[in-house]
């Protein structure tokens, strides 16, 4: 049976929808999620980011932000990167509301892996399933992302060649050995 997939990044934009992006054109499981409070994008200046609640549709925010101010948001990327969000799920998702069991879950920066492990932990392992939430550090920009989406997708292919049970933490170590990537690692259960 093929491994479930999940990815998340903080908003459920850029890199967690990147590396999602990437996983199902490689014909994956996959589902994406963020972990914040909120969905935070860029705004007018740092001090000032468009800020919008897990679940606001994808075409409702780009909207949003035409109507603020096309140019900016055409010139820095976030238009684009919306109109691929759309195309790949309706709306960002915040991971601690899924009632999703994944075997694996790739996280985009430690901040995120701590949220996952913690929220892990307190739904307590009533159904005693293992899980392996992996790290892998992306800064949050279009051309990281792009790359980690790609890493992401390297480690996925590379463990769906072994047993999950027994191998990951070899797999992982393999990984980090081809691409010098630094990775966190947790096993937990649902």
């Amino acid at each position: 049976m093929p491994f479930q997939f999940a990815v998340i990044c903080a908003s459920n934009q850029n890199r967690s929808m990147e590396a999602h992006n990437a996983l199902s054109r490689n014909g994956f499981n996959v589902k994406s999620y963020g972990t914040g409070s909120a969905v935070r994008l860029p705004g007018p200046s740092i001090d000032k980011p468009n800020v919008y609640p897990f679940g606001t549709p994808y075409e409702d925010i780009y909207q949003d932000l035409i109507k603020k101010d096309v140019n900016l948001y055409t010139q820095n990327g976030l238009l684009k990167m919306l109109d691929r969000n759309k195309k790949i799920k309706k709306a960002p998702e915040r991971f601690q509301d899924s009632t999703g069991i994944f075997d694996i879950i790739f996280t985009c920066e430690e901040r995120c892996f701590d949220a996952v492990c913690e929220d892990l932990i307190n739904r307590g392992c009533e159904h005693n399933l293992p899980v392996h939430v992996i790290n892998i550090e992306i800064k949050d920009n279009h051309e990281d992302a792009a790359v980690g989406g790609q890493l992401i997708t390297q480690l996925a292919q590379m463990i769906e060649n072994t047993d999950v049970g027994c191998n990951v933490e070899n797999t992982i170590e393999d990984f980090q050995k081809k691409t010098n990537c630094s990775i966190l690692h947790s096993l937990s259960y649902y």
